[in-house]
């Protein structure tokens, strides 16, 4: 695969299952004329961001980050900027600072500020978002290492700049209960789900969200399967191979498709291994 040398956006969220690093990979296989774009599984909204179409749709079950783009959506760069600033001096919050994040964690957690939320994970350990069952939010602090740094600003004034320049559409819903209805042979779905057999986090049911089960996996086929029928095209992230474990449904149903392998890394002299190695897949109908 001859991989495009263009840079993407980078959403100022760090997630687990981002793709940012296999963009180069997954965008030129999309198609090159999209009237709506949704991106059904947008986690972070990294795919979704930089997607090539009239109108983009990101959903994801896990409410929080959709919240958070459509509030970026609706407020000014200056306005998000000025926020950040202020309440990272009103909270004494810096990269040395636990006692300051541990208070401020308490406080996001009685007052559910999605804005604090953001940089709440903007000083957690591996900037990530972590919940407990009752979904109270429990990420330990990122000592020394994690801060509201240059490279997070960059990100969100591209990525904020984006959402205000594209006609975008953020929604939180089980993507079963997403109207798909009236996508036409113009538009495309994307999707990247829980990977089954990877052992993501949430995937597990244990973090008060639903977790990710073989039927999900089924139904969510189906649901691609649907739209093949209508000629509407798709594209469909996973993982075929993790380790010692194998997704055999996910390979059965795949055969009546295109897979397309994706390198983990960008050695021209990489060789796909079947056995004992993730083997993840971009899996198209078109």
């Amino acid at each position: 695969m001859r991989l495009i040398d263009i840079k993407y956006i980078k959403s100022p969220i760090n997630y687990s299952g981002g793709k940012y690093r296999l963009l180069k990979q997954i965008m030129p296989l999309f198609p090159s004329n999209i009237d709506t774009f949704v991106d059904l599984f947008c986690g972070a909204g990294t795919v979704g961001i930089n997607a090539n179409a009239n109108k983009i749709i990101f959903n994801d079950y896990i409410h929080y980050l959709p919240e958070l783009f459509n509030l970026w959506k609706n407020k000014s760069l200056e306005e998000i900027n000025q926020y950040i600033d202020k309440t990272i001096e009103e909270n004494n919050l810096s990269p040395t600072s636990k006692d300051s994040f541990i208070e401020f964690r308490k406080k996001y957690n009685t007052t559910k500020n999605i804005e604090d939320l953001f940089i709440l994970i903007c000083y957690s350990f591996n900037y990530q978002m972590r919940f407990n069952n009752s979904h109270q939010y429990n990420s330990s602090f990122g000592y020394e290492a994690s801060t509201m740094n240059d490279n997070i600003r960059n990100n969100i004034n591209l990525f904020v700049n984006a959402i205000h320049n594209k006609d975008v559409t953020f929604l939180s819903k089980d993507f079963r209960e997403v109207d798909l209805s009236s996508l036409t042979k113009n538009d495309f779905v994307y999707c990247d789900p829980p990977y089954l057999i990877s052992g993501a986090v949430y995937q597990d049911g244990k973090r008060g969200f639903k977790g990710w089960s073989p039927q999900d996996d089924i139904d969510l086929y189906g649901l691609l399967d649907n739209l093949n029928s209508e000629g509407i095209r798709f594209a469909l992230s996973n993982m075929i191979h993790s380790k010692n474990r194998s997704n055999d449904y996910l390979i059965e149903w795949s055969k009546k498709y295109n897979v397309n392998y994706l390198r983990a890394n960008y050695n021209s002299n990489y060789q796909r291994d079947m056995t004992g190695k993730d083997v993840e897949v971009l899996i198209t109908n078109y």
